[in-house]
């Protein structure tokens, strides 16, 4: 079996070579690059199978790298890990919402960084059913993992799929914050129960580009849940 490729994205010297170390360890083959530049170069070369992103870059920073990958048909789908020594909410909220999967505040701990990677990829090898679920004009191919809507192919991240398989496959029922933590990052995941809200926000803005966002209802005090019957005048 090939090693799963990790992509280290950060300047200081010492920091990359303490998580490269780490990963080795635990069977991961590790790339390292101390700018932007390096990393777009290494990828261009070798597609990895995750990305650890520092905020503080130099000339690029890590938002905007992540931001530029996210355009990248290419890179769109891999799966990053933001890095920093930033630890307040909007800053945590700010990467999310760049396009980052998971968010980590310096000092990393090994042990939690390893087991963020590890349910990464779970998830983002988790869509192997040869299989279509369909409501109403949604229509979300599992086998391809493309959704499309009103015959209009719409991208979504990897965490926002995985929220709408969910969704579609459970429809009707609500859902709290915390038991769609469990269901989608997967138990004894450590992350704050707002990281649900802004990866449904950005649910949401892929839906409206076909005005299908209406279909995740907000139940006040309770949580998310989905509205197929909101689909049928769609």
């Amino acid at each position: 079996m090939m090693k799963k490729q990790i992509l280290c994205v950060e300047d200081e010297a010492a920091i990359r070579q303490m998580i490269r170390f780490s990963l080795e360890r635990e069977g991961y083959a590790v790339m390292e690059a101390e700018n932007a530049y390096v990393a777009r170069e290494l990828v261009a070369n070798q597609t990895p199978d995750l990305m650890l992103i520092d905020w503080m870059l130099p000339n690029i920073s890590g938002p905007e790298l992540i931001r530029r990958f996210r355009k990248d048909e290419v890179t769109r789908d891999i799966p990053i890990v933001m890095l920093t020594a930033r630890s307040e909410e909007e800053d945590m909220i700010q990467g999310l919402e760049v396009g980052a999967d998971d968010y980590l505040s310096k000092p990393v701990s090994l042990k939690t960084l390893t087991a963020r990677i590890k349910a990464l990829l779970r998830r983002s090898e988790g869509f192997s059913a040869r299989k279509v679920l369909t409501v109403g004009p949604i229509h979300l191919d599992l086998d391809a993992h493309q959704l499309t809507i009103n015959g209009q192919s719409i991208h979504l991240g990897i965490t926002e799929y995985k929220l709408l398989e969910f969704f579609m496959k459970h429809p009707g029922r609500v859902y709290s914050r915390a038991q769609l933590l469990d269901f989608i990052w997967g138990q004894n995941t450590y992350i704050e129960e707002r990281t649900v809200d802004v990866h449904i926000l950005r649910l949401r803005k892929a839906l409206k580009q076909q005005e299908a966002d209406h279909c995740i209802h907000t139940v006040r005090g309770a949580g998310y849940r989905f509205a197929e019957d909101a689909l049928n005048e769609l």
